[in-house]
């Protein structure tokens, strides 16, 4: 169902001959190590998520995954976050946690089936609003005063299914 024989040399080559001077960003990153070997493999970026739909019920979340990475990327590249991203103050988490942007999904195709792109436009006015409030309750005025002080995370427990 999914392919089974890619690894990192695709990553390379994908650069090299398909993206041109558009920036790779390789999605689904949960680890530090794959983090490593993807900016290794000449990634631009990497994107920390677990793929929703392609993942298994048992799996890590996105945010709790995402600290690893953004120490181990150490600011070579950005580091996106996706998954489980429902109002502002989700986005502000991740910025806390280090990601440099945060990815919607599920809400914007909401918004898109109920109204169309008047829908996304009011959904992303929301969301934009509920991130100026989560800050200011922080006492951030500017997102790069956001920093991991602001979050506080329990111990991450991982198992394999």
């Amino acid at each position: 169902m999914f392919e089974q024989n890619l690894s990192w040399d695709d990553v390379t080559w994908l650069k090299r001959e398909a993206c041109g001077n558009l920036p790779l960003i390789v999605k689904g990153i949960m680890t530090a190590e794959d983090a490593l070997c993807a900016v290794n493999a000449g990634a631009d970026g990497v994107m920390v998520s677990n793929h929703g739909g392609r993942a298994l019920d048992g799996c890590l979340g996105a945010i709790d995954a995402l600290p690893e990475v953004v120490t181990a990327v150490g600011g070579r590249v950005p580091v996106l976050m996706d998954g489980g991203v429902r109002r502002g103050s989700d986005v502000v988490k991740a910025l806390a946690l280090g990601a440099t942007a945060v990815g919607l999904g599920r809400p914007v195709f909401f918004a898109l089936a109920c109204n169309g792109e008047q829908g996304v436009g009011d959904m992303l006015g929301m969301l934009g609003r509920e991130v100026e409030a989560a800050m200011a309750i922080c006492g951030c005025a500017k997102v790069k005063e956001v920093g991991r002080d602001f979050v506080t995370r329990s111990p991450v427990v991982r198992s394999r299914l």
